[in-house]
């Protein structure tokens, strides 16, 4: 009896620690409130911190660009992972790691170029939990000083130009005499060079000979900093009063009057003519109208004609481009009987249940690290479909799909068509699909049950709601080389997957054309099409879909 209290009493405080531990493992990352201005050439640093503080040396730290694909900094296990950083980050960053202790994280990077001007995300992860920060870096760079030169003469003025190059970001240019006052300039232009750094030119028409200095300056918005250059206009530089303007003035005021009198005249000649024209183009008109009515009433019937054979036609085209993966001209779907291969299992995962169910073994242990299987056999040619059905609770990340067999599957791997794996899956409340960078499902309902549909010769792979017959993805077009295997991963959260029995077949595929059933025997009854060999809560084995996008 005292051996049982004694269990008992170790139970609790095991399960008191572990509320414990993971109570500790809540937190929130927090970044710079203001954009950091970095100097082009020069060094800069991008920190995050942990609220509340807490050592940050065994957590996952990572900074990003817009999406966690273009990683600039992974920091793991203790060390740098260089693997998937971005090429243009490579040897030029470096984790800050005197205060990790503390829980503050920076990235310093070393020679700030133009493209590292944007958003970037921090990331801070332990355990299974994460959080993130955003953070704005912005580049600016000073270029070189102003040059100003006279051009020439300009109308009733002089024209001024001004010149600089290899500033970032935009700049903008003003012109301001002696005293301060601002000139508007006549116009303004700006390139990028290869380096996307920026060059103006900006003119300006000076028309007061008292001016004098003429100064221009270039500011950069982002430094608050300019250069500015200063010339001189001399008087004789400006052109000089003609006596003869104000005769010619005149001269310009009497011939306007003659040509407005010639005008008037040549308008009521002309308003007679078109009198008699109008007359007999209204005869002409009557005549085509009768003619265009006859052509209007044989084109409203050949139209007709044409709707209805393009309706037809379009119909006929929609069922043979349902995106079912079927070549109905040539032979049906197949179902492809999937067996999990134990000996691929992740040393956490348990493969039962005939090597069709996949779990954890231990799920009170928490796993840090991508855990997946394979099927028993690989795919190599034909069409062919399975079914997964799938448990999970809220907090949870799991893929299924198809993928080579000589993949890397250890640690956190990337899962993407271009390291081999067509898979799409569950992260807490969202869906997705990792393609490359990932494409995330909105407006996805809570999905129990995935139909995997493979055409081999045609590269396709896609994803189907087996419960109401939706489409859920399809990948682009792919060139497959040697086998494929069916692929399970579950990362964390409490999740089984099964993978259905399909005694049942291909039944329930759509059959070939030549078997095509009449327009308005498919008009009535449009919910005939699938029928799955795995049942799911409130969707019996015999529910049926079209599986239509």
């Amino acid at each position: 009896m005292e051996g049982r209290c004694s269990r008992s009493l170790l139970c609790c405080l095991a399960s008191l620690l572990l509320l414990v531990q993971l109570s500790t493992e809540q937190f929130q990352v927090v970044g710079p409130r203001h954009p950091i201005v970095a100097v082009l050439g020069e060094d800069a640093i991008l920190p995050c911190a942990l609220l509340p503080a807490m050592n940050a040396e065994n957590m996952e730290l990572g900074w990003f660009r817009t999406t966690l694909s273009q990683a600039v900094f992974i920091y793991w296990n203790q060390q740098e992972q260089t693997e998937e950083q971005m090429d243009e980050y490579r040897g030029r960053t470096s984790l800050v790691r005197d205060f990790l202790l503390e829980g503050q994280a920076s990235v310093h990077i070393h020679k700030v170029q133009v493209s590292d001007n944007g958003m970037y995300t921090c990331f801070f992860r332990h355990g299974g939990f994460y959080e993130e920060a955003d953070l704005e870096v912005k580049v600016a760079g000073m270029g070189s000083d102003p040059q100003v030169h006279i051009e020439g003469p300009e109308e009733d003025g002089v024209r001024v130009v001004c010149k600089a190059s290899g500033w970032f970001p935009k700049p903008q240019v003003q012109w301001r005499d002696l005293s301060g006052k601002k000139f508007p300039a006549l116009s303004e232009a700006h390139t990028q060079d290869t380096e996307e750094l920026f060059s103006v030119e900006a003119t300006l028409v000076v028309r007061d000979s008292s001016v004098g200095n003429v100064t221009c300056s270039v500011l950069n918005p982002v430094l608050d900093q300019e250069k500015a250059m200063a010339i001189y206009i001399p008087e004789p530089f400006f052109p000089q009063a003609s006596p003869w303007k104000p005769a010619f003035a005149v001269i310009l005021t009497m011939l306007g009057l003659l040509l407005l009198g010639a005008c008037c005249f040549i308008r009521k000649a002309h308003s007679r003519r078109m009198q008699v024209r109008q007359e007999k183009d209204h005869l002409w008109r009557l005549k085509e109208e009768k003619q265009q009515a006859k052509e209007e009433v044989l084109k409203t019937i050949d139209e007709l004609k044409a709707d209805l054979y393009q309706r037809k036609e379009a119909y006929l085209s929609a069922w043979r481009k349902a995106p079912l993966y079927a070549d109905w001209r040539k032979e049906r779907f197949q179902a492809w009987p999937v067996t999990l291969d134990p000996d691929s299992a992740h040393h956490r995962l348990s493969v039962c249940h005939e090597k069709m169910l996949l779990t954890w073994k231990d799920p009170s242990v928490y796993c840090d690290e991508k855990c997946s299987v394979l099927g028993l056999e690989g795919i190599t040619s034909g069409r062919w479909y399975w079914e997964v059905k799938i448990e999970n609770e809220l907090h949870s990340r799991w893929t299924l799909g198809v993928c080579r067999k000589d993949v890397r599957r250890k640690g956190n791997y990337l899962e993407s068509p271009q390291r081999g794996f067509w898979v799409m899956g569950k992260v807490n409340k969202s869906y997705f699909a990792l393609t490359n960078p990932e494409t995330w499902l909105s407006s996805m309902q809570d999905l129990f049950r995935v139909g995997v549909f493979l055409d081999y010769s045609e590269g396709d792979v896609s994803f189907y709601n087996m419960i109401d017959g939706s489409h859920i993805f399809s990948f682009p077009p792919a060139s497959f080389s040697g086998a494929l295997f069916p692929y399970l991963m579950i990362m964390y959260g409490a999740v089984s997957m099964t993978v259905c029995s399909m005694e049942s077949g291909s039944e329930g595929l759509p059959v070939p054309l030549n078997n095509f059933p009449p327009l308005e025997e498919t008009l009535s009854t449009p919910m005939e099409g699938f029928s799955s060999g795995c049942g799911v809560d409130g969707a019996p084995p015999e529910a049926e879909s079209l599986l239509l996008p």
